[in-house]
Order: C-alpha cells, then sequence, then structure tokens
C-alpha cells in the first residue's frame, strides 16, 4: 500500500488500511493480478451466456423464480430489474462511514475474480468512493441470508443513476441531512461519470454479499480494540479514587489462570497506576483485606471481554476477504457453483458476541461509578460533592450509566439464535447478522457514554485526595479530563461536562496521550 494509495486485491485488506481508509479519503486501485482475474472471470460468464446455458441469476430468475429461463434479449432487464425490486428499505439512513466501508469491502470481495463481474463497474464504484458520493442506504430490510440484498441494492441504485447519494462532507456524522440528499444522477454527472447499465450477472454480483454487517462489524472492531485499552484506564483511574490495593494485579495470580486478556488487563493496570503517591499512602494501614469485585476482577472481567474482542476481530479479519455471493465463477475450471457464501451466521454470532463483551465493561464501569459516588463505600463525599445537600453532585451521572447500561442488556439478547424464513421458504433460515450489528453499533456507542462517566467521575473523585498524585498512566488520564472540564465545586449542566469528555473519548485523545506515557497492550 502506498502511502496514499490503497491496493485493492480481494485477499490483503485489514482494519488497520479500513481505518486509514476512513481517517484519510485513501485512493483505491484493483491490483494488476486483480484485473486478470476479473477478465478472466468475466469473459467465462460472456462465454456461457453465448451458449445459452442455464446459470442461476444470470438467465434464471431469482430466489423461487429460479426455475423460469431468461432469453438473452432479456438479460440486461433482468439485472436492473433485480435492483430496483430488492431496493425495498425502511428506516433510518445508514451512517456515511458505513457506507463507504461497505462499498470498500464489495470492491474488495469482487476482485478476487470469482464474480463475473466487469472491471468498468467497479471502477465507477472506485470513482464514486474516491469522490465522497456515498449512497443514502434504509437501514432497514436484510435479513441477513442471500447477504445483505436490500442495502446493497440501493447501493447498487446509486450507481445505475436510479437512487439518491450523499456528497460526503463529514464520516463521523451518525446521520444524513436530508437537505444533503441529491439524485444520483445529477452526482454522477457532477462528476462526469456515467451510470452503468449493468450486463450478465451483474446485478446479482453486487447485491449477493455480507457488506452491510461486515463494515459494521469492522468498525466496531476498530473502536473496541480501542475502547478495551480504555476501559483499562478507567479501572485504573477508578482504582487511584477508591485507593485500592495492586496485590490483586500481581502477573503470578494471572499466570495461573493464563488467558492472554486477564494477562494483559492486569499488566495495564499496573503499569498505568505505577508509582503512585496515593497508593503508597495506603500500603501500609489499610484495614481493608480486599476490594470489592469491580476493582479487584478487573482483569477477569476486561480480560474476558478482551478475548471475545480479539475472536470477533479475527473473525471479521476473515470476512473481509472472502467470497461471498452466488453462485461463484471459477474461470480456471470453466464452473459456475451455487452455494450459501451470503450466508451470514460468522457475522450474525460474531456481533453477538461482541454485544455480549462490549456490554460486559459498561456494566463493571457503572458499578465503579457507583462505588465512587456512594460515600458508604467510597469513604469520599457523598456523591463527589462540594457541601453535599446545597449541591448534588454526580449523583445523576450515576443515574444515566444505571441507565445506559440497562438499555445494553435489552440489547445484547442475541439476534443470532432469531430466523424467520423468505422467499417462499427457499431461504428458511437466516442469520438476522444485519440485526445483531446494528445493536452492536448502539452498544458500542453507549459504551463510550459509560467510559465518559467513569473517568469525569473518577477525575472528580481524585480531587479529594489531593495533594497525593496518581500514576504514571492515571496521571496522564487525569490531565486530559481537566483539559476539558474543570472540578466540579458548584453543581452545573452534567450534560455539558459528559460531552466534553465524551469528546476525547470518541477522537481518541486521552488514549493516545497515556499511551505516550504508558505502552498499553
Amino acid at each position: 500500500m502506498a502511502q496514499n494509495k490503497l491496493s485493492i486485491d480481494g485477499e490483503s485488506l485489514t482494519l488497520d488500511r479500513i481505518e486509514s481508509f476512513i481517517k484519510t479519503n485513501l485512493k483505491l486501485g484493483i491490483t494488476k493480478e486483480a484485473k486478470k482475474r476479473i477478465n478472466k472471470s468475466r469473459a467465462l460468464v460472456e462465454k456461457w451466456v453465448n451458449n445459452n446455458e442455464v446459470i442461476y441469476g444470470v438467465t434464471t430468475g431469482f430466489g423461487e423464480f429460479a426455475n423460469i429461463r431468461i432469453s438473452k434479449e432479456n438479460i440486461l432487464e433482468l439485472q436492473e430489474n433485480l435492483i430496483v425490486s430488492h431496493a425495498a428499505g425502511t428506516g433510518e439512513y445508514l451512517p456515511p462511514a458505513i457506507v463507504k466501508i461497505m462499498m470498500l469491502l464489495r470492491l474488495n470481495a469482487l476482485s478476487r475474480g470469482y464474480s463475473g463481474i466487469r472491471l468498468s463497474t467497479l471502477e465507477l464504484m472506485i470513482k464514486m468512493v474516491e469522490n465522497n458520493i456515498i449512497p443514502v442506504i434504509p437501514s432497514q430490510g436484510s435479513v441477513g441470508s442471500s447477504g445483505d440484498l436490500v442495502q446493497l441494492s440501493h447501493l447498487v441504485l446509486a450507481m445505475i443513476g436510479k437512487g439518491n447519494v450523499y456528497l460526503a462532507d463529514n464520516y463521523d456524522k451518525d446521520f444524513i441531512p436530508d437537505e444533503k440528499i441529491i439524485p444520483s444522477k445529477n452526482a454522477l454527472q457532477k462528476f462526469k461519470l456515467t451510470p452503468v447499465k449493468l450486463e450478465a450477472k451483474e446485478g446479482l454480483a453486487l447485491v449477493n454479499g455480507t457488506q452491510m454487517m461486515t463494515a459494521y462489524a469492522s468498525y466496531i472492531c476498530i473502536r473496541a480494540n480501542k475502547l478495551k485499552k480504555l476501559a483499562d484506564i478507567c479501572a485504573a483511574l477508578s482504582h487511584e479514587a477508591l485507593r485500592a490495593t495492586d496485590k490483586a494485579f500481581f502477573d503470578k495470580i494471572h499466570q495461573l489462570r493464563p488467558y492472554p486478556g486477564q494477562i494483559v488487563a492486569a499488566k495495564n493496570i499496573l503499569s498505568l497506576i505505577k508509582n503512585s503517591e496515593i497508593r503508597k499512602s495506603h500500603l501500609e494501614n489499610d484495614p481493608r483485606i480486599q476490594d470489592a469485585y469491580s476493582i479487584r476482577c478487573v482483569p477477569q472481567i476486561h480480560g474476558a471481554s478482551r478475548d471475545a474482542i480479539d475472536y470477533v476481530t479475527k473473525q471479521v479479519g476473515i470476512e473481509i476477504n472472502s467470497v461471498n455471493d452466488n453462485p461463484i465463477i471459477f474461470p480456471d475450471t470453466e464452473e459456475h457453483i451455487e452455494g450459501g457464501n451470503f450466508h451470514g451466521q460468522s457475522m450474525a454470532l460474531a456481533m453477538d458476541f461482541m454485544s455480549i463483551a462490549l456490554s460486559e465493561l459498561a456494566n463493571v464501569s457503572e458499578r465503579r461509578i457507583e462505588r465512587m459516588v456512594n460515600g458508604n463505600l467510597s469513604g469520599l463525599p457523598r456523591f463527589l460533592a462540594v457541601d453535599g445537600g446545597l449541591n448534588s453532585g454526580l449523583m445523576i451521572a450515576q443515574y444515566t450509566a444505571a441507565s445506559i447500561v440497562s438499555e445494553n442488556k435489552v440489547l445484547a439478547h442475541p439476534a443470532s439464535v432469531d430466523s424467520i424464513p423468505t422467499s417462499a421458504n427457499q431461504e428458511d433460515h437466516n442469520s438476522m447478522g444485519s440485526i445483531a450489528a446494528q445493536k452492536c453499533y448502539r452498544i458500542m456507542h453507549n459504551l463510550e457514554n459509560v467510559l465518559a462517566i467513569e473517568l469525569m467521575t473518577a477525575a472528580q473523585a481524585v480531587e479529594f485526595l489531593k495533594p497525593l498524585k496518581c500514576g504514571e498512566g492515571t496521571s496522564v488520564a487525569y490531565s486530559e479530563i481537566r483539559k476539558v472540564v474543570k472540578p466540579l465545586v458548584k453543581d452545573r449542566v452534567l450534560y455539558d461536562d459528559i460531552k466534553k469528555v465524551l469528546e476525547i473519548v470518541k477522537d481518541n485523545r486521552l488514549l493516545n496521550s497515556v499511551e505516550d506515557k504508558v505502552k498499553l497492550e
């Protein structure tokens, strides 16, 4: 990958490259070898069409209509009909960043050369991506098998000049403003691009895939691998605030139960609180023998979520470089094989697992918040208020965290255990991976909010322990919080404080600053 270019070959895409693609709007280019494979499979499709071979979705109808032969003169109409009929979504629009990742993932899958699509069709999608022409796609309608048919159809609708698009100027938005939506034909014309006329197999190749759920999964994994570190930072700062013992984090304990995530989480906490004056002041004459689970068991709780995040990240790494349409073309042996690589079960289970893992990080975070604001448990002023009674302090911040984690408990119910038949029972088991992914996306954002509240709360608690200083990593975290939020001396609108801390959570300022001082795993 050149510094400003992302090479597409269908085999080497990574989450790091996807993150760079979103952050820096990298240019895209299909490799020479991938182009050869694409052209080879395309030539084979055209040969079969000319020979009037029976191929699902090429010379036949779709789904229950697979037994209907389509004449050669109707093949192009068949492909366009597939797109316009399947663009039947409802609900809120997908976030721009998710759609852009969808486009990248579909390009990557089709570049493997097993789909029979024309190179020129993929080059139009590349031009749309590079010019930030983002199709407007409703979020509801996918059952996660035969791929994300509805959402991918809306994506292709923009390519044929019949849909709507958003000329993206900001990928961090979770919504597309109505006033920014324009017809795709106008956007394509603006950039001197011609809508594609889909030929044999192309519509089917474009819409059979797991790219919506996998786009969400990719984005979530990128964030989750940062949030697992941030959760350790939160726990360490709360550890300081609660003047907890560090003995529960000693490596010799964790080597006796050697889960990778548990060992790493314990190591991170010790690194973050290293040289803490607060901890040193309580090494002697502390009557407590051991701390509550939300502190003492951080390695076990965070570690289990870490291992789950790592597992899901591995699964997503497989999916983003997979061929997942139908039928699959094998140009070397001149075969077309009807299969089910579009089925989203792998992503559905992964996203449900990720939902549980992220929910648990939020659950234990809220318990630490409660311990800090509860004067009976913390030994600190009640609700961390100065002049309590007149001031309520952080009483209601804990309410908000409690509300969020309760919402997560509902959202974490697995979508993948459900199924509903479609297409006249031809598609009699569906993954619901799209629902699993979208729920997980909400949980991820909820976790960010809870961690922001914990950081704000822990920083306020530390105010009552001065002049003692925090450890090497926790001192940096405290300083970053204080750059955006002052200590709470009189009651004020906490919404504003939470929002400011959330900003340094979302843009990784706090995490990056801590990691400049203390290396976290």
